[in-house]
């Protein structure tokens, strides 16, 4: 169980990641194939977790994770939430889950003294319209250019570096850094050089993001504890009993990857080789 109440008040950093439109089968998949070496050594156990979204399309799911709901398993008994709005007098929280007395979380963690940095992916992060603005308003700074977006090969890469340029200019305050991964949204046909997308070109994207998100996430904890939450915001249908896209309620668009942990700095061996102690 993650005390996410004792990360804010320590005020460890938090990473929040999404991996845009990414199914739980292609992620699944991608690990059992060896796609995904990175994340296989940094993920819990090696292993995605099977969980299922609040909100079939970017917005809404967002929106759902921001309020506090993350997320969760498909099963009746639910693990306690890691973070929740003030709920009413009625009902109690176990001491290990962040409330926050604010409207959403990002308001919540700058009255504990955090930096909320947002660096957007796809366009519902872009300011390029109003509903465009909703998500990234929501931050004290946000990112975003359209080399982030999923047009761009190599968006991940350019993702993960200006993440890192954030991090590395915070050094006074506790950090809450955001990153959409766009490269598993479509259009991801190019990573297999088709113009269709499919199942197996989303795994391509993920394949691709695989050594730019280790790269964040191993730089990022070389020298101090980190809080990282990853997952999909939704997943998307290619095809399957006919339906395509998201924003529809069908098992590929609610099945989502998941993985939560804290990370621990990055130490030297008695053999010189870098170890990450284990995070719980």
């Amino acid at each position: 169980m993650i005390d996410t109440a004792g990360v804010v008040l320590s005020g460890t950093n938090i990473l929040f990641i999404t991996l845009d439109s990414l199914r739980y089968d292609v992620a699944r998949t991608a690990m059992r194939e060896g796609l995904t070496p990175h994340l296989a050594r940094l993920l819990p156990g090696g292993v995605w977790e099977h969980r299922q979204t609040p909100g079939t399309f970017t917005l809404p799911a967002h929106m759902a994770f921001f309020s506090g709901f993350l997320p969760k398993l498909p099963r009746p008994e639910q693990p306690p939430r890691l973070w929740e709005c003030r709920p009413p007098a009625f009902k109690t929280l176990p001491p290990s889950t962040f409330v926050f007395d604010a409207p959403n979380l990002l308001d919540g963690l700058a009255q504990h003294g955090y930096r909320t940095v947002c660096v957007g992916g796809v366009t519902y992060f872009s300011r390029e319209t109003p509903l465009g603005s909703v998500l990234p308003s929501l931050f004290q700074q946000d990112y975003w250019r359209p080399e982030f977006c999923s047009p761009e090969p190599d968006s991940t890469r350019h993702q993960v570096d200006c993440a890192l340029a954030v991090a590395n200019t915070n050094e006074r305050q506790p950090l809450f850094l955001f990153v959409n991964v766009s490269a598993t949204h479509v259009p991801h046909g190019h990573y297999l050089g088709d113009s269709a997308d499919s199942a197996r070109s989303q795994q391509a994207a993920l394949a691709y993001a695989d050594s730019h998100l280790g790269r964040l996430i191993s730089t990022l904890t070389r020298k101090a504890p980190w809080l990282i939450i990853m997952c999909a915001d939704h997943g998307d249908a290619f095809g399957e009993d006919g339906y395509r896209g998201r924003g529809i309620a069908h098992r590929t668009v609610l099945n989502v990857p998941y993985a939560a942990w804290h990370a621990q700095p990055v130490t030297l061996s008695p053999h010189g080789r870098t170890q990450q102690q284990p995070g719980h």
